[in-house]
C-alpha cells in the first residue's frame, strides 16, 4: 500500500511539472532534444535591415537554449564551403598529411583567384586567409577512404564525395550541413569532445580564435558557396565569455537588392550585432 501511495505521488508531481511548464516553450528536434528553442523576431529585423534573408541560430550553453530568428531554415542543409576548413583541417592533423598549424603550404606559382592566396602560406594563415587551393591540396593527399572514415569518426554528417570530387566536395555538389549540426560540431570542439589527440584539439582551436579581448574571446570561420550563381554565406563559431559560451551559425543569403560587394562583411555583422542585440557583448 505504501508502495502504491509513493508510485501516485511520484507520478502526481510528473503531471505538475507538465502542466506548469511555458507553453511558449518548443523543444529542440535536433542534437539535445532537452534544449529549448525560442524565437526572436529582432534577429529577423537585423537580417531585414542588412537586405539579406536567412537564419541566425545562436545557443546559450549556460541556458540550455537555442534562439533563432528562422528554425526551419536552421534546420535545413546548405553546402557548408569555407566551414568544412574546420573539419578539414582536423583531419589533416591526425592524420599527418600536416604536422601543425606551422606547416607551410608553398604557392606553385600559378593563378589562385585571390592574390593573398598567391603566396607560401603557414596551415594557420591558409586556414585564416580561407585559401580554397591550399585545401583542395590537403583534401587530395587525405584522399577518399580515410576523409569518409574520420567524418563517420568525427561525427561530422552530410558529405557526399568521391575519388573524382574529393577536392571540391564542400563548395559545390550535394553535401549538406545545417546550422544546427554546425553548433553541434563546434561544440564538440569547444569541449573537447572530439576523439582526437590532444595536439589536434590544441591547434584547431587556436586556428580558430579571431579575436581576443579581456571580457572575451571570439572563435569562429566563414564560409561562401555560389553554385549555379546561388550565394550563401556562413559565419560559425563561438564566443566565450568569463562564464559561459555562446556559440552560432549564421547562414545568409542576399536579397535582390543586395549589393554583392558587402556580402564577405555581412555574415560576420549580422552575427555581431546578433550577439549584440542579446546582451553577449
Amino acid at each position: 500500500m505504501n508502495q502504491m501511495y509513493q508510485l501516485l505521488t511520484f507520478l502526481s508531481l510528473i503531471l505538475l511539472s507538465i502542466s506548469c511548464s511555458n507553453p511558449n516553450e518548443k523543444k529542440n528536434n535536433e542534437g539535445d532534444k532537452s534544449s529549448i528553442l525560442e524565437h526572436k523576431n529582432e534577429l529577423q529585423q537585423i537580417l531585414d535591415s542588412s537586405k539579406v534573408k536567412g537564419a541566425i541560430l545562436l545557443y546559450d550553453n549556460k541556458e540550455d537554449t537555442y534562439y533563432s530568428n528562422d528554425f526551419e531554415w536552421s534546420k535545413s542543409g546548405f553546402l557548408p564551403a569555407s566551414t568544412f576548413k574546420i573539419p578539414n583541417s582536423i583531419i589533416a592533423l591526425e592524420t599527418g598529411v600536416v604536422e601543425n598549424d606551422s606547416t607551410l603550404m608553398q604557392w606553385d606559382g600559378n593563378p589562385r583567384g585571390l592574390k593573398i592566396w598567391e603566396q607560401d602560406l603557414i596551415f594557420k594563415k591558409a586556414f585564416q586567409y580561407s585559401c580554397v587551393p591550399c585545401y583542395q591540396e590537403v583534401a587530395r593527399k587525405i584522399g577518399t577512404e580515410r576523409m569518409q572514415s574520420y567524418l563517420e569518426k568525427l561525427d561530422y554528417p552530410g558529405m557526399v564525395f568521391d575519388s573524382t570530387s574529393i577536392d571540391r566536395f564542400w563548395l559545390m555538389g550535394d553535401s549538406r550541413i545545417s546550422p544546427f549540426s554546425e553548433i553541434d560540431f563546434l561544440k564538440r570542439i569547444h569541449f573537447s569532445q572530439l576523439p582526437v589527440k590532444e595536439s589536434t584539439d590544441f591547434t584547431i582551436k587556436r586556428m580558430l580564435l579571431m579575436e581576443e579581448y579581456e571580457h572575451y574571446k571570439l572563435s569562429g570561420k566563414t564560409g561562401w558557396s555560389n553554385e549555379n550563381d546561388h550565394n550563401n554565406g556562413w559565419f560559425v563559431g563561438f564566443l566565450e565569455l568569463s562564464n559561459n559560451t555562446i556559440f552560432f551559425a549564421t547562414n545568409i543569403e542576399p536579397s535582390e537588392e543586395f549589393d554583392m560587394k558587402d556580402f564577405p562583411k555581412a555574415r560576420k555583422a549580422v552575427t555581431i550585432e546578433a550577439l549584440k542585440n542579446l546582451n553577449y557583448l
